[in-house]
């Protein structure tokens, strides 16, 4: 059973959903793409759980966690996440070293915590790292920057809603079914504008600092938009196998919850 529960950061309350029970294997943190919360990790959660304590945190000003005043970066969420390890440390959940894995925007916060607690960190699974070229980056920072604030007739909530409605449900993996579609949508929509404040963090995050990261790191991979990009930062990475998924490409925690667990205990496990 997935469970719900609050723990303290530098912005306030950080949310997370946890199952399974600490044994002889590492817990696992999970942190989620943007503009998702740790609900898109359930079918995840569930299948991990079965033989190790499983932590899917909300990204502060996601899901259902605080926000911070300002956009913070990815160095400052993961410094948000860093304090979660330690409150949840002191109230005796996670008191050891811990596996992280990360998927999209995830994948920077956990290299970003890989490098600011590598006494807490012991190794990473990973799936598409977004590392565009710059003048992509450049386009992209762009437009978050210059997203249009909520305005009083709705027009902006309601062009946000309808394109994230049209990625999420009208272009979904044909085996997800409609009603599990519309909970995707409905988790991602209810961070509305503020959904540009990771984007940020990411297209502004230098890439470099993937050669900062010294745990050994897996690349679960599918056939993604993000697909050589990922393969060219794993590239970066001192040590980090990969593992191609070339029959998956969207959706990938509603349609293989257990092959990409069954990847991740494949890699941690050896360790």
């Amino acid at each position: 059973m997935i469970r719900r529960a609050y723990t303290t950061c530098r912005h306030g309350q950080m949310h997370y959903r946890t199952a399974g029970t600490a044994g002889a294997r590492t817990p696992i943190v999970l942190l989620h793409q943007n503009p998702s919360s740790s609900f898109e990790y359930e079918p995840l959660i569930g299948a991990l759980a079965a033989d190790r304590l499983v932590v899917a945190l909300d990204t502060p000003g996601y899901g259902m966690s605080d926000a911070p005043p300002a956009p913070p970066g990815m160095a400052g969420y993961a410094a948000a996440f860093s304090d979660a390890l330690d409150a949840l440390a002191v109230e005796g959940m996670l008191t050891g070293p811990v596996d992280l894995y990360g998927f999209h925007t995830g994948t920077l916060l956990a290299c970003e915590l890989a490098i600011a607690r590598p006494d807490r960190v012991r190794a990473l699974g990973l799936t598409g790292i977004p590392m565009f070229d710059g003048d992509s980056r450049a386009k992209r920072l762009a437009d978050a920057e210059n997203y249009p604030p909520l305005d009083e007739e709705g027009t902006v909530l309601r062009d946000l809603t309808a394109g994230l409605w049209a990625y999420v449900v009208g272009k979904r993996n044909p085996g997800v079914p409609l009603d599990k579609a519309a909970l995707n949508f409905a988790d991602k929509a209810r961070v509305m504008d503020r959904f540009t404040w990771a984007y940020k963090g990411v297209w502004t995050w230098d890439f470099a600092r993937l050669e900062q990261v010294r745990q050994p790191a897996v690349l679960l991979q599918p056939a993604e938009d993000l697909h050589a990009v990922s393969r060219a930062a794993a590239a970066r990475l001192p040590s980090c196998r990969v593992v191609e998924m070339p029959d998956l490409d969207r959706d990938i925690f509603d349609i293989a919850p257990k092959r990409i667990a069954h990847e991740l205990r494949d890699f941690l496990d050896r360790l």
